[in-house]
């Protein structure tokens, strides 16, 4: 075989396959599925015909991968998505994302000018995770949230800010799938639709007393170049600091400076 034949050999040949890990491929195979329908779901059948495996093949890794924690599986539609480990994961990327080094310093700012704790999130699916957090001055800091914090969208001010930011049905989706969390908050059929309506009214969500007791806070959202909200930003602080006054004035500077920030990114360099 002459040299030429060789490199021709090497160029077509494929990759060699690390043995023993063939059930680690597929169920790989199932989480890359799963992502590119994580909005909607997928039913075992439709894994299968995604993947080409076996129904049995497929239906034993999926069920290992919910006890895990990877995939999630919903009792009534029985369809399939990807669970919060997935997300935990994806999370050490994120964090190193150009979301967190474009919007950093806007946090120091706002941490500076409010005193408070400032927290940046990021929408995932039907959740928010909490990707960077910055403390102000004021002695008393807010600990209810924690970078890494998986909680279901509309469970705390920057994910109401998101929330509400959605069409109507997906609004009505998230709050029956995950009604045990909403109402555990305080936000009650009720109440979850008063306070969806105010912060589509005024353009930013301002909340008491859900997530910890005794601390109030406002968010707004950040949206993509295509203009649909992705991301958000919140203001948390003890009750006491947080009046009606001072959150419409934080609320509204939180908007002006999200604005002006996105304004600069849409210009370029």
């Amino acid at each position: 075989m002459t040299n030429s034949n060789r490199e021709q050999s090497h160029i077509v040949s494929k990759p060699v396959e690390t043995p023993g890990a063939q059930n680690m491929r597929r169920a790989l195979q199932i989480l890359r599925v799963l992502g590119e329908h994580h909005e909607q779901g997928m039913a075992v059948s439709e894994v299968v015909a995604a993947t080409g495996l076996e129904r049995s093949t497929a239906h034993r890794l999926m069920t290992c991968l919910v006890e895990e924690h990877f995939a999630d599986r919903n009792p009534l539609t029985r369809r399939y998505s990807l669970g919060l480990e997935v997300m935990r994961l994806g999370f050490a990327s994120l964090s190193r994302a150009p979301l967190v080094a474009t919007y950093g310093g806007l946090m120091r700012r706002l941490a500076r000018i409010s005193e408070d704790t400032v927290f940046l999130l990021v929408r995932q699916g039907d959740y928010t995770v909490c990707l960077q957090r910055e403390d102000g001055a004021f002695p008393v800091k807010i600990f209810s949230t924690r970078v890494g914090d998986i909680r279901p969208l509309g469970i705390g001010v920057g994910g109401m800010a998101l929330l509400a930011s959605a069409g109507a049905q997906d609004i009505a989706r998230i709050r029956s799938q995950h009604a045990p969390a909403f109402d555990a908050a305080g936000l009650t059929s009720e109440r979850f639709g008063k306070v969806v309506a105010k912060t589509q009214k005024q353009g930013y969500a301002e909340m008491v007393d859900t997530v910890t007791q005794g601390v109030a806070g406002v968010g707004a959202t950040i949206p993509d170049p295509g203009g649909v909200p992705f991301a958000a930003i919140s203001i948390a602080a003890i009750k006491p600091r947080m009046t009606p006054s001072r959150r419409n004035e934080l609320g509204q500077m939180l908007v002006q400076m999200l604005n002006e920030t996105a304004q600069m990114g849409n210009k370029g360099p």
